[in-house]
């Protein structure tokens, strides 16, 4: 049994189920994918989980930005160029990957990936906690 890349802990969670459901979902899906790179699972599998997480990335920023116009989040800007980059990121692994460049999806994309997981949660997506609470979204 491999050992999983990202292991979710409540220290991860930002106090919005929906949100910490989305999170998880990510660490399943980053977990997913590198299983199959270390097991040397097929690009169709591959393909597949990545098609997962472009799709992933797509609905959770959209849950977030959507809490953020109902509470007039003060910080939505800043944190929603931050989702901007990453999509832009994963689309462009993505397109790469399509084109048979299987390298864009490596181990060291998962590590950046996982990286950015946590600086994000922790960072920025902390932040926005206590606003959100207060304004009755948990």
């Amino acid at each position: 049994m491999q050992t999983a890349l990202v292991e979710w802990s409540d220290k991860m969670s930002v106090g919005v189920e929906m949100l910490d459901a989305d999170h998880k979902r990510l660490v399943a899906l980053l977990n997913d994918l590198h299983d199959g790179i270390v097991a040397g699972h097929g690009t169709e599998r591959l393909e597949r989980v990545l098609d997962g997480l472009v799709e992933y990335v797509g609905n959770h920023f959209a849950h977030e930005e959507e809490f953020f116009a109902q509470s007039e989040y003060p910080g939505a800007g800043e944190h929603i160029q931050e989702h901007r980059a990453l999509t832009r990121l994963i689309q462009d692994v993505k397109t790469r990957y399509n084109k048979g460049m299987f390298d864009a999806l490596s181990l060291n994309t998962l590590e950046f990936l996982k990286q950015w997981l946590h600086e994000h949660v922790q960072g920025c997506d902390k932040k926005y906690t206590e606003h959100l609470n207060a304004k009755g979204i948990y």
